[in-house]
């Protein structure tokens, strides 16, 4: 065999392998998630077969408006900017380079001022990927949001706030969708103003419960849309059906995000 038909063996043995244990990446954009975020994922992680990481931080993306930078860009022949390429495309490529059975996670807050433009921030997102990675990395990877932010979420686990933070009364869960609050950090610090979004971020998140966070089908679709993708990449386990994942998180009946369900 010729060495670009053992390139080609090699890639498809490398494509095709068994998964017995999950490496997902995490690119994030903010300061709690930098420090924390794998603890929002607890619960896939006590199946004892997947961990998640911290691969790269960075700053916010938004659609590129600026005509005088397009041209720019279309003068130079690029389809994405140079920080975008350093700061998100060479670190997932690196994480998905070697093995198969790695994964590539980026999650931003998508803010109450950007949801209408909630297709053009992910087409941005997106296109740094798909611009960097292979056919078959682009599908080891994904782009999901926290709306409006992380600290939403507490909110729908409300004993977390009650058991970290010194209220002057019992918090019940929010009565609707988190992820129709304004501006969650604002509102926890009302509750309470001393409020630090890393160190107490980091207690809470230590005992948040995402099951009871998304035990309502008709919301937290962007969050349960993130967990979506994850299961889906564990099916691939060969005693994925032992963990019972698919009876979590309302993943069966529960509302999903109609633009980031595509890369389902």
């Amino acid at each position: 065999m010729n060495a670009q038909g053992d390139l080609f063996t090699n890639l498809a043995l490398k494509e095709s392998k068994t998964c017995h244990y999950f490496h997902f990446g995490l690119i994030v954009t903010g300061k709690v998630e930098n420090a924390y975020l794998p603890k929002l994922f607890r619960s896939l992680m006590s199946t004892g077969i997947c961990t998640f990481r911290v691969i790269q931080f960075t700053g916010q993306r938004r659609p590129i408006i600026s005509l005088k930078k397009k041209i720019e860009m279309v003068g130079t022949g690029k389809t994405i900017t140079n920080r975008d390429q350093d700061e998100i495309g060479l670190p997932a490529r690196r994480h998905l380079k070697d093995n198969p059975c790695c994964l590539v996670i980026l999650v931003d807050d998508l803010e109450y001022d950007w949801r209408g433009q909630a297709q053009e921030v992910f087409d941005r997102y997106r296109k740094i990927l798909d611009t960097m990675l292979t056919d078959y990395q682009k599908r080891r990877s994904s782009v999901h949001f926290f709306v409006n932010m992380l600290e939403a979420y507490y909110f729908a686990d409300a004993r977390t706030i009650n058991a970290v933070l010194p209220l002057d009364s019992t918090l019940e869960d929010y009565d609707g969708d988190v992820e129709t609050i304004r501006n969650p950090k604002t509102e926890i610090r009302k509750l309470y103003s001393a409020f630090h979004e890393i160190d107490d971020g980091s207690k809470i998140l230590d005992v948040i419960d995402i099951e009871h966070v998304l035990s309502h089908p008709d919301t937290c679709k962007w969050l349960r849309t993130l967990f979506a993708w994850c299961v889906k990449v564990m099916e691939e386990h060969p005693s994925y059906e032992s963990f019972a994942l698919s009876e979590k998180f309302r993943l069966r009946d529960g509302k999903l995000s109609e633009i980031t369900k595509l890369q389902l």
